[in-house]
C-alpha cells in the first residue's frame, strides 16, 4: 500500500496508558492507517528511531478566541505539541457579538485575559454575528492546528441584555430563555461546550465586574438545559468562591455550581483547582465537594496545572515592582533601553528605592486589589520569587529566592529586585508563582493532578500574554515530572501521555483522536524525550498594532503532525496549514 506518510521506528506510546512498543505508524488522507510493522512505500518517512511517538496533544483551557482570527500558527501552543485547542474559557470571548458591542467584549478580554486591547481591535475581523458564523468564520482561514470553540457567558449575556449584562443586572425569564435557546444553536453547529466565570479577581479592562459573574442559580441552569438530550458538550466554569465574602460563601457557591452541571442532563463539567496561598486550605475543600458531587452522579472534573501558576516579572511585561513608583512612572514611557539607562543612574536609584508604590487598583482599571497587597509586602513576594534561567527551574527552594539573595549581599528584597531586572539590558524575567506554590514545593501540585477526578488545563494558552507563558505546561510535565524531579513523586511516561491525549480527549468527547490507532485522526508527535527541554520565556513586539508577548521555546519536538501533514519539524515550523474547526458532535 502506499502511504502519504510513515513514521518509522519509534517508541510508540499509544495514549492509553499503555507501556510503549516499537512499531511503524502509517498516514493515508489524513488518518492512521497501521499501526505495527508497516510494509509498502510512502510519499513522506520520518525516522523516529530513538524517538517517542504519541498523539498530538490537546489543551483544554486555552483563549485564542481573538488570535485564530489573525494568526495562523497558534504559537506558542503548536511548539509544545499541542495538536488541538479547546478555546472560549471563563466565559470571555467574541461570540455572539453586534457590532455595537465589539468594543465592550475587547475591553472585557483585555482586562480578565491580559491581552492587548489594540491588538485586538486591528486583529480581529469581526465577520461573523452569530456563534455558528463565528465557527464558519475562524474555519474559512488556515491554520496549523485544530481548534474547538466554547459558548462564552459573558458575549452571550452581553447580546441578549445589553446594557443591562454590565449594570449587574438578574436576568428575567425571557433573557434566560433566549440564551439557551442561543446555546443549543451553537452546540448543533458544533460548539464544544459553554463556560462561565466567577471570579473576584476577573474585571473589565475599565474595572468592571465581568457580566456573568454574579449570574443567578436560575441562569446558569436555564442555560445548562441547552444541553439536555445532547450526546456531546461539556461546561467550564473558574470560580473563586466569593473568598472576600464572610458566612458560607463557599457553600452557596458550590451548591450554585452542582445545580448548574446537574442541570445539563449528565454532562462533563470542570472547575479550575488550584493552591492559593490567602486559602491555603481551599483546595481540598474543593476536591472533598467534587468527590460528594461524583458519588451523586455528577460528571465533576478539577482542571490543574503541573507547576506553578505565577506571574513573570521584567520591565517588558504587564507587572513588575516598580510599576506603581511615582519616579518610575515618570519613565514607563519610554523605550527599554533609555529606561535601563535612567535606570542605572544611582542618584535614580536611591530616589526611587526612597519611595512607596502609589495604588494599582481601583475604580477604573482592571487591576485586582490583591496587587496592592502584594505591593506592600514585599518580603514575602521576594520570598517565593526566582530567577528562572535559560533552563528555567520553577521548584525552587527559599535558599534561591530573591529574598535570600537579598540577604546574602545585605540590600533590600526591593532593591534586589531592581539590579536583578536590569540584568541582560532589561531583558531579565523573575517569576513569582502566586498559586500552587504556598508549601515552596510542588508536592500540593502532585496530589492535585494525580487526584482520580484531575484534568489537565489552566495553561490560558493566548492569554495574559504579557504575564505569564504557561502553553509550555505539555513540554514541562514531560520532561520535569518524568525526568528531571529529584525530590517528591514523580509520573511514569505512559501517564503522562495520556493526560494529554486520551484522557481530554474522553473528557472532551473527541472520539476522532487522542489514542494512536487505525482509522482515528493522523496528530501526531515524535519527540526526543532524552533532550526534551524547555528555555526561557522572552518577549516579542508580533501581535497586531505592535503588540508584545511572551512565547517560550521547546528543543525536542522532532515532527508535529496534524491531520498527516508535518506542521512543525526540528522545533521549527514548516509553514503547512492542515488545521481545521473540531465540531462537536458532527
Amino acid at each position: 500500500m502506499n502511504y502519504d506518510l510513515c513514521i518509522c521506528n519509534g517508541t510508540v506510546y499509544d495514549g492509553t496508558g499503555a507501556d510503549p512498543i516499537q512499531a511503524d505508524i502509517a498516514i493515508k488522507d489524513g488518518m492512521i492507517v497501521a499501526v505495527g510493522a508497516v510494509t509498502g512505500s510512502a510519499k513522506e518517512t520520518i525516522d523516529a528511531s530513538g524517538m517517542a511517538v504519541t498523539p498530538g496533544f490537546i489543551d483544554l483551557h486555552t483563549h485564542y478566541d481573538g488570535q485564530a482570527s489573525w494568526d495562523s500558527d497558534f504559537q506558542p501552543s503548536i511548539n509544545h505539541g499541542v495538536s488541538t485547542v479547546v478555546m472560549g474559557n471563563c466565559g470571555v470571548g467574541f461570540a455572539p457579538v453586534r457590532p455595537s458591542d465589539r468594543e465592550q467584549l475587547i475591553r472585557l478580554m483585555e482586562g480578565v485575559e491580559d491581552i492587548p486591547g489594540s491588538a485586538l481591535s486591528e486583529g480581529i475581523a469581526w465577520d461573523w454575528e452569530t456563534l455558528p458564523e463565528f465557527m464558519t468564520a475562524l474555519d474559512a482561514k488556515p491554520h496549523t492546528i485544530d481548534f474547538a470553540v466554547q459558548v462564552t457567558h459573558d458575549a452571550l449575556r452581553v447580546y441578549v441584555m445589553g446594557d443591562r449584562a454590565v449594570a449587574e443586572q438578574q436576568a428575567t425569564d425571557d433573557d434566560i430563555a433566549a440564551m439557551r435557546r442561543l446555546t443549543r444553536e451553537a452546540l448543533e453547529a458544533g460548539a464544544i461546550g459553554f463556560s462561565t466565570g466567577r471570579s473576584d479577581v476577573h474585571r473589565s479592562a475599565d474595572g468592571a465586574w465581568t457580566p456573568a459573574s454574579e449570574a443567578s442559580a436560575a441562569e446558569l441552569v436555564g442555560i445548562a438545559e441547552a444541553f439536555q438530550g445532547l450526546n456531546h458538550g461539556v461546561l467550564q466554569a473558574v470560580n473563586d468562591f466569593d473568598l472576600e465574602r464572610a458566612g458560607d460563601a463557599f457553600e452557596r457557591e458550590f451548591d450554585l455550581l452542582e445545580s448548574f452541571a446537574r442541570a445539563s442532563g449528565g454532562r462533563p463539567f470542570s472547575l479550575s483547582l488550584m493552591q492559593r496561598d490567602f486559602a491555603p486550605d481551599q483546595w481540598r475543600r474543593i476536591i472533598h465537594r467534587a468527590e460528594h458531587a461524583k458519588s451523586q452522579g455528577i460528571d465533576m472534573r478539577l482542571q490543574t496545572a503541573p507547576r506553578g501558576i505565577g506571574v513573570t516579572t521584567g520591565l517588558q511585561c504587564t507587572f513588575h515592582p516598580f510599576i506603581g513608583f511615582p519616579s518610575y512612572k515618570r519613565i514607563c514611557h519610554l523605550p527599554l533601553s533609555e529606561r535601563v539607562a535612567q535606570m542605572r543612574d544611582p542618584a535614580f536609584k536611591a530616589q526611587l528605592l526612597s519611595e512607596s508604590s502609589e495604588p494599582l487598583a481601583g475604580d477604573g482599571t482592571p487591576v485586582p486589589p490583591i496587587v496592592d497587597a502584594l505591593m506592600a509586602a514585599m518580603d514575602y513576594v521576594a520570598g517565593k520569587t526566582f530567577l528562572l534561567g535559560d533552563n528555567p527551574r520553577y521548584e525552587q527552594s527559599a535558599e534561591d529566592s530573591v529574598l535570600s539573595m537579598a540577604q546574602v549581599r545585605g540590600v533590600s528584597a526591593l532593591e534586589m529586585m531592581y539590579d536583578l531586572l536590569l540584568e541582560d539590558e532589561g531583558k531579565a524575567l523573575l517569576y513569582f508563582p502566586i498559586y500552587n506554590y504556598t508549601d515552596m514545593n510542588f508536592d500540593a501540585v502532585y496530589t492535585m493532578m494525580t487526584h482520580p477526578q484531575a484534568i489537565m488545563g489552566l495553561s490560558d494558552g493566548g492569554a495574559h500574554v504579557g504575564t505569564i507563558c504557561d502553553s509550555s505546561f505539555p513540554t514541562y510535565l514531560l520532561s520535569y515530572w518524568t525526568r528531571d524531579r529529584k525530590q517528591g513523586q514523580r509520573l511514569s511516561v505512559p501517564e503522562a501521555v495520556r493526560r494529554l491525549t486520551s484522557d481530554i480527549a474522553d473528557y472532551c468527547g473527541m472520539a476522532d483522536r487522542g489514542v494512536l490507532k487505525p482509522c482515528l485522526k493522523a496528530n501526531v508527535n515524535v519527540i526526543d524525550l532524552e533532550n526534551l527541554r524547555l528555555h526561557a520565556p522572552r518577549m516579542v513586539r508580533d501581535l497586531p498594532a505592535g503588540g508584545q508577548r511572551l512565547l517560550q521555546d521547546a528543543t525536542g519536538y522532532r515532527a508535529v503532525v496534524v491531520a498527516g501533514e508535518p506542521v512543525l519539524m526540528n522545533d521549527q515550523l514548516t509553514g503547512r496549514l492542515p488545521g481545521r474547526l473540531y465540531r462537536a458532535g458532527h
